[in-house]
């Protein structure tokens, strides 16, 4: 056996470092273990890493955050996995941090769940009720929702069917069902649905239990990281180095190693150059999809789980521009708020066309997601050039031709590329008038980069899809099936930077035997500082200074070229 001849070099090897492979590496690492969190790209963070263009820089995954206020779940969360102080948000435009667009109509989500009544009831008033009575039933499944975890011995589960009666009731329906029950108007309905872009999944299929937890998580606005989803990477594995973890990146692994009369136990790792490493437990943070196929493989896996697997269904993928600009993109009617475009239509019709349309035609994009990070994240505006992240979501059919191209892409995918950038920019211009015109650099993402970098099956977004089917009781496991093997991340817990981070947490407290709270307890010397994105008047001197330098620099460079 393998163990007989190779002794175990850690405690617990992390397969993928994305928010929830970080997370439950300080969190296991800081409890004595040896930990490795092992990387197939060049640098740590999945969605959350961030990159650079022409010295501009860009996040994939991260786009907003949400509850970072004082004593909300994030903001503990951070202070209470020790990453606090090494952390600053920008809270983004409190009136507006979200922008819908709807055909020709606009609304603004404000940062405030009671004005979010009285502003919906104000232009909806033969939906007032209505409208009160929803949001009402929003919150209250939310806060259900997330009171499970806190009912402990027997009397109080006895209480449980009473105190989550809402959770209940609605549990097993869609998003689509309950809100027909509630609301009349076909607008209002597209408004308050606008968010199923943060799961990707349309009305009809959407469990109104996670759709109602997502909206409640923004109830109170949406916040950015300062120094992008790079930061907040470099935050986790500065905390993992202090307690002696290791994260090592270029290094993708090949096979979760197994041993036992049946195969049934993981006991360490075989990279991609044939190295072998070896612990006592394995997390994947990798898609379920590739852990439980490529890394185990269905040999090694009972026929329940193999017919789990082959009836799972994957979010949406995406395609994402990233453009930097030298536009005044405030002065075009751009700030901190998030911009949700769709056309005047029925949720679910636009989603089922979205995710089966003829991409090849030169028709613009008619949904879509817009988001300038040089205004979420005034600290990276040099003073000319604004950066946006541009995404809209489509199915995986089309790029099926390509997925087993090298990185050296056929002239077919690129004029491909190529043909949807400018589908992008024509959806976008409706939006944003005249902006191509102000384009510094473009880069198209597409479901073949997701795969590349991210290494998601057919290219996902947000793993499993959010469906009934794959949610709560449905979803997979924190323990696997396979001995000493775990899993963390969006196709687990819950998706989205927060999600997953809490699920990293959970996964660890199973290996720690603890409950996740004291795992997150907050830390009294721990405090996450948060500013206002749209008022830089509080900005401490540290961020005012890094501002005058960034825009000191392109002064210099401009002269430089005289």
């Amino acid at each position: 056996m393998l163990q007989d001849t190779l002794d175990t070099a850690y405690d617990t090897i992390i397969i993928g470092s994305g928010a929830g492979g970080l997370a439950a590496a300080i969190c296991l690492s800081r409890a004595g273990q040896k930990v490795l969190v092992l990387e197939q790209h060049d640098v740590p963070g999945g969605w959350c890493h961030s990159f650079y263009l022409n010295g501009h820089r860009f996040t994939p995954g991260v786009h907003y955050v949400g509850l970072c206020g004082e004593g909300e779940a994030t903001n503990n969360l951070y202070r209470g996995l020790g990453i606090a102080n090494d952390l600053a948000f920008f809270r983004m435009n409190p009136d507006a941090y979200e922008h819908v667009h709807i055909g020709e109509h606009r609304f603004d989500f404000p940062a405030d769940p009671e004005l979010l009544v009285s502003r919906l009831c104000e232009r909806f008033p033969k939906e007032e009720k209505r409208i009160k009575k929803y949001l009402g039933l929003i919150r209250k499944v939310s806060e259900e929702l997330y009171s499970l975890p806190y009912f402990k011995g027997f009397w109080q589960k006895l209480t449980i069917p009473y105190k989550t009666r809402h959770f209940g009731k609605y549990g097993l329906f869609n998003l689509r069902r309950v809100i027909n029950w509630h609301i009349k108007d076909p607008l209002l309905k597209n408004i308050l649905n606008i968010q199923c872009g943060d799961h990707g999944v349309q009305p009809r299929k959407a469990a109104f239990i996670l759709h109602s937890a997502l909206m409640f998580h923004y109830f109170y606005g949406g916040y950015y990281p300062a120094g992008g989803g790079g930061a907040l990477i470099k935050a986790m594995t500065n905390a993992i180095k202090k307690y002696k973890g290791e994260v090592w990146t270029s290094k993708g692994v090949r096979r979760i190693l197994l041993e036992g009369t049946e195969q049934k136990k993981a006991v360490g790792v075989e990279l991609e150059n044939g190295q072998q490493l070896f612990a006592n437990q394995i997390i994947s943070n990798a898609d379920v999809g590739i852990t439980y196929n490529d890394l185990i493989g269905k040999e090694h896996l009972s026929a329940k789980l193999q017919k789990k697997l082959e009836k799972t269904i994957y979010s949406c993928t995406s395609l994402m521009l990233f453009l930097t600009v030298d536009m005044d993109v405030v002065a075009a009617g751009l700030d901190s708020g998030n911009i949700w475009m769709m056309p005047d239509k029925d949720q679910d019709e636009y989603y089922d066309k979205a995710m089966g349309s003829d991409l090849t035609s030169d028709k613009p994009f008619e949904g879509m997601f817009i988001s300038c990070t040089t205004l979420k994240d005034p600290i990276s505006f040099d003073g000319k050039h604004h950066t946006l992240e541009v995404i809209t979501f489509i199915g995986y059919e089309a790029f099926k031709k390509y997925e087993d191209e090298d990185a050296q892409r056929s002239p077919e995918y690129l004029a491909f590329k190529e043909h949807l950038t400018q589908k992008m920019l024509k959806g976008l211009e409706k939006a944003v008038p005249g902006i191509s015109n102000h384009i510094v650099h473009q880069e198209l993402g597409t479901p073949i980069t997701n795969e590349y970098y991210i290494n998601t099956t057919e290219g996902n977004v947000y793993g499993t899809e959010k469906s009934l089917k794959h949610i709560g009781p449905f979803a997979f496991k924190a323990k696997s099936e396979i001995e000493n093997l775990y899993l963390c991340g969006a196709s687990i817990l819950s998706h989205g930077v927060a999600g997953a981070s809490h699920s990293g947490v959970d996964t660890a407290a199973q290996i720690l035997g603890c409950h996740p709270d004291e795992l997150k307890k907050p830390q009294e010397d721990q405090f996450l500082q948060v500013y206002e994105a749209e008022d830089p008047s509080d900005y401490p001197d540290w961020m005012l200074k890094k501002m005058e330098v960034k825009k000191a620099r392109l002064v210099s460079k401009a002269n430089s070229l005289l």
